[in-house]
């Protein structure tokens, strides 16, 4: 099994647009007048959850007329925030079958699937012409992939000249070994959590200018208690990571956390320009 094989395995769920429509309807919602929104709290499976794609946006500096490429997409949540919140157009790539399924399926009852679209693909070998997007994002992405080298040559071949590529990723702080699972991968044989001296290094050898650097360890840290302490008073909520990656939710979210807690790991946002 090639490493993109055992990835989009680590990813499959099995049944998992049944999965979230039931958290939906547990959670009050109605699951045949979603807004992107109501997802949020599951379909942003990134540390920092949707306040940090809202900074990512920002400072992407996405705007209406755009074609947004996002590598990596997972179940959708930031292409549909970024379509609904932009009115911009989004293309979706992921390996996993399942996720590219769901995001299309919770898309279209969300009424956005004339702005986003998705497609199941690797970010090796992106399958769009030359210079075919205005903005690129990859979030949370980059730590299972080995070859960061030809990633970074694929998103500034689909580029327009000018266009910014935001990646936010989990980047290494510190040189201590990964206690794993983690919500990534169940070993290291997947994962390529690299610093981010390397992430500029091999951004800039393939034609990107470094604009921003941003930590958003805080960010992630500060919601996360606050999501704890609201647990602690009104119970478990529906929503949440362990909808889509069930039972081993709890040990990939102490590794992560505890790693996070310590300086070993940070999640990453970099601005570069092509």
């Amino acid at each position: 099994m090639t490493t993109e094989e055992q990835v989009a395995k680590h990813y499959t769920h099995g049944a998992l647009e049944r999965t979230i429509l039931e958290a939906l309807i547990a959670s009050g919602k109605d699951i045949d007048t979603l807004v992107a929104s109501d997802m949020s709290v599951l379909d942003e499976l990134h540390l920092g959850w949707r306040a940090a794609t809202v900074e990512l946006g920002k400072n992407l500096g996405v705007e209406p007329h755009m074609r947004l490429l996002d590598v990596g997409s997972g179940i959708g949540g930031p292409a549909r925030y970024f379509a609904e919140t932009y009115e911009c157009r989004v293309t979706g790539v992921d390996l996993t079958d399942e996720f590219v399924e769901v995001a299309e399926a919770l898309t279209s009852r969300c009424g956005l699937d004339d702005r986003v679209s998705f497609h199941q693909a690797s970010a090796l070998a992106l399958p769009f012409e030359d210079q075919s997007f205005d903005a690129a994002t990859m979030i949370h992405v980059g730590m299972n992939i080995e070859d960061k080298a030809t990633l970074f040559a694929e998103v500034h071949r689909v580029l327009k000249p000018g266009a910014r590529f935001g990646v936010y990723d989990v980047m290494r702080m510190l040189d201590v070994a990964l206690a794993y699972p983690m919500p990534w991968a169940e070993t290291n044989a997947t994962s390529f959590v690299e610093t981010r001296e390397t992430y500029r290094r091999l951004l800039m050898a393939h034609g990107f200018e470094i604009e921003q650097e941003n930590s958003r360890r805080e960010l992630a840290l500060k919601l996360a208690q606050e999501m704890r302490e609201k647990a602690a008073i009104d119970g478990p909520s529906p929503l949440g990571p362990h909808v889509i990656m069930g039972a081993a939710a709890k040990p990939r979210l102490a590794n992560v956390f505890e790693a996070l807690q310590n300086g070993v790991i940070a999640p990453i946002e970099i601005i570069a320009r092509a």
